[in-house]
């Protein structure tokens, strides 16, 4: 009888010890267990922990809870101004309510990876590439809101949204190069012309300065010279003003309007050569070249002498006529009226003066020079 009483102990202890492991489940800290009873779901979540399940009549199902990173594969489309790109991006979510993500959905995971590949597809046609570039945190609020809309009744929340890389076609890339580089050309231009414009007002009070004291410029001068000097050149340039140049033209006399004091026909002759010169007619290259060389030769030997002597020689090789005609017809006699016409009239008549006093007596030279 005891025999009996023990040996029915063991085999219940052993029994209860089977149904024991067989209905013992264990639910991680991060995870919820959701019941269902011969197919039924049942409204209670198990929580975290040691839990019980009828053995062949219930069935749990383990949920996670944590945040769940699905990288959505890139995605090609066209912006909204006619721009191919392809875009990929990835999405974090995480599970607010087990049930509804195993009742309402098949497979959460891929139901969301399909509804997060359409709205980016949607958001790339929408958006213009400059948003995708450079918006990209309005993009992404964008995203999020698209996805998490119809991931809400799946038992699904969506954490964040974040596009990680645009790809642009390689003739767009240097499309986009050649406007940055115009960009940054345009703004150096304007800090240079503004640079300049700083400049030239700081010139200009300088130049003012300058013009009350009159040495001042002198000195400026020989400061220029100290630094071009500074360095091993062979050559030195002096700033030489035209103004100067042409007022020792007008102020050096003429080899021709010397003689005309000694022979009146010669000075209206010479009147009448550099007239012709000064108003451009056919006048003889070589003959201008001697005259330069002439008045260049009456300067006094110096810089300044040296240089002016230079230029008259090479403006007079050159042929330019009115160098020396300008100058011959002002400084010609008081009665000449410094006009071709003029000066060939009054050569004309002294002509005729000495035609008459060859055809007269022994002293009609004499006269005629009188009468000159």
């Amino acid at each position: 009888m005891i025999e009996e009483l023990v040996t029915a102990g063991a085999a219940m202890a052993s029994a209860g010890a089977l149904y024991v492991m067989a209905a013992a489940r264990v639910v991680k800290q991060y995870e919820r267990g959701v019941v269902f009873r011969l197919g039924r779901l049942l409204p209670e979540v198990r929580r975290p922990g040691l839990t019980l399940v009828v053995p062949i009549v219930d069935r749990l199902h383990k949920v996670s809870l944590q945040i769940i990173t699905l990288p959505i594969p890139a995605q090609e489309g066209i912006t909204r101004d006619n721009v191919t790109v392809r875009v990929d991006a990835v999405v974090y979510f995480k599970v607010v309510n087990p049930s509804d993500a195993l009742v309402r959905v098949e497979d959460y995971r891929f139901a969301v990876s399909q509804m997060a590949q359409t709205s980016l597809r949607s958001i790339i046609g929408k958006s213009e590439l400059d948003d995708l570039l450079s918006n990209r945190e309005k993009l992404n609020q964008g995203l999020e809101l698209m996805i998490d809309n119809p991931a809400v009744e799946w038992g699904v929340t969506i954490d964040r949204v974040e596009i990680k890389d645009v790809s642009l076609p390689e003739t767009m890339k240097r499309s986009m190069a050649r406007q940055a580089e115009a960009d940054r050309e345009r703004r150096a231009r304007v800090i240079n012309a503004d640079a300049e414009l700083q400049a030239s007002k700081k010139l200009a009070g300088a130049a003012q300065v300058m013009s009350e004291q009159p040495a001042a410029l002198q000195l400026r001068l020989l400061q220029t010279v100290v630094a071009v000097a500074a360095e091993k050149n062979s050559t030195l340039v002096l700033p030489f003003p035209v103004e100067l140049l042409r007022f020792l033209e007008r102020a050096a006399p003429l080899p021709g309007a010397q003689e005309a004091g000694a022979s009146p026909a010669s000075s209206g002759q010479g009147a009448t050569a550099a007239t012709a010169a000064g108003a451009g007619e056919a006048a003889d290259p070589e003959a201008l070249a001697a005259q330069a060389r002439e008045l260049a030769g009456e300067f006094p030997p110096g810089t300044s002498g040296d240089v002016v002597r230079q230029l008259l020689e090479g403006l007079g090789e050159k042929g330019v006529p009115g160098l020396v005609g300008e100058r011959a017809v002002s400084e010609a006699e008081p009665g000449t009226p410094g006009t071709l016409a003029g000066a060939e009239g009054e050569g004309e008549g002294e002509e005729r003066t000495d035609a008459e006093g060859a055809d007269g007596s022994g002293d009609a030279p004499g006269e005629g020079g009188t009468r000159g």
